[in-house]
């Protein structure tokens, strides 16, 4: 069915008038005669009667009419439901925990007036995240692709860099330092359970080990944060490296250490990912907000003392 020929006789039911009908429209008579005639030929019945005075609807008409009128409804609030700006901004940040999902908790404090709709994707590797994006099953994702896993359409920007830090308990023996190097970190132990074969952060760590010679390890279950801040504070043996933007809180008796990696700083690149046709004027905004808060984490960097993967996507130039 002819969803304008719907619109189109309800115009004329509307005004009574086939001319009336036309000018709402803002097309000619002969066009609304078409449409409606189209209408009636595809119901197989009479819909308006003419008369001197104008038109009415006929029997089959008054019946269709209320119909057609539901019908008009629910496709223009189907339109507009999905018209940027219309729904909520739909952003997969992949864990809650970490510098992205805490960025975007920023973002939606300072911008109360937009509405967001924050999922995790955390079972999802980056090509997976970005078939998602491109499917529409959410409107962006952070992750750490590598530039030959970007599939057409996909609009992907590295937005956010984060510095890694080490994070021991108080007997390790790196707990009093201000700062190390990754070379510093050759011989101990960094723990980081769960790492999936294939996870995007599986390859950022494969990588990280080959630059610097390092032992990084996801040997035994991920039992939770929780459970591994207190190995942490148990043991001397144990490090793990986390973001500096990363939130993760434990009890005071743990005295567990955050130590700055640098020369060069290690950084975990993610990138943004979106459609390269989404106009969403929330995914601007956010877009903004990360090249602004993005500033704060490369306070501390050096221009060309920073490691990334040499396989992800380019940084993205800034403004």
């Amino acid at each position: 069915m002819d969803i304008e020929a719907v619109r189109t006789f309800a115009a004329v039911a509307d005004t009574g008038h086939f001319q009336a009908a036309a000018d709402e429209l803002r097309i000619s008579q002969q066009a609304v005669s078409k449409r409606v005639a189209a209408l009636e030929r595809h119901l197989g019945v009479t819909l308006l009667v003419r008369t001197p005075r104008g038109s009415r609807l006929s029997p089959d008409g008054q019946v269709f009419l209320p119909h057609a009128r539901k019908a008009l409804t629910a496709l223009d609030r189907a339109e507009h439901a999905v018209r940027p700006g219309s729904r909520p901004l739909r952003v997969d940040v992949l864990n809650r925990r970490i510098a992205p999902a805490q960025l975007v908790y920023r973002f939606y404090r300072a911008h109360a007036d937009l509405d967001l709709d924050v999922v995790t994707l955390s079972h999802d590797n980056a090509a997976q995240a970005a078939n998602a994006v491109l499917d529409g099953a959410v409107d962006a994702s952070f992750r750490a692709i590598a530039a030959d896993r970007v599939p057409a359409g996909i609009r992907a920007e590295r937005l956010l860099d984060v510095p890694l830090e080490l994070l021991v308990g108080p007997g390790h023996p790196l707990a009093d330092a201000d700062r190390v190097r990754p070379g510093d970190l050759v011989g101990h132990r960094i723990w980081i359970p769960g790492i999936e074969p294939g996870a995007e952060w599986a390859a950022f760590y494969a990588a990280l080990s080959v630059a610097f010679g390092l032992s990084i390890d996801a040997l035994g279950p991920h039992f939770g944060d929780d459970a591994l801040m207190d190995t942490l504070a148990d043991t001397a043996s144990l490090a793990t490296l986390i973001g500096s933007g990363d939130r993760y809180l434990w009890p005071e008796r743990h005295d567990l250490r955050r130590i700055p990696v640098c020369d060069p700083t290690p950084i975990y690149p993610h990138v943004l990912l979106s459609r390269a046709d989404d106009r969403h004027p929330t995914l601007a905004a956010l877009r903004d907000h990360l090249r602004s808060a993005a500033a704060g984490f490369a306070a501390r960097r050096v221009a060309d003392d920073v490691w990334a993967p040499p396989w992800t996507v380019a940084e993205s130039p800034k403004r």
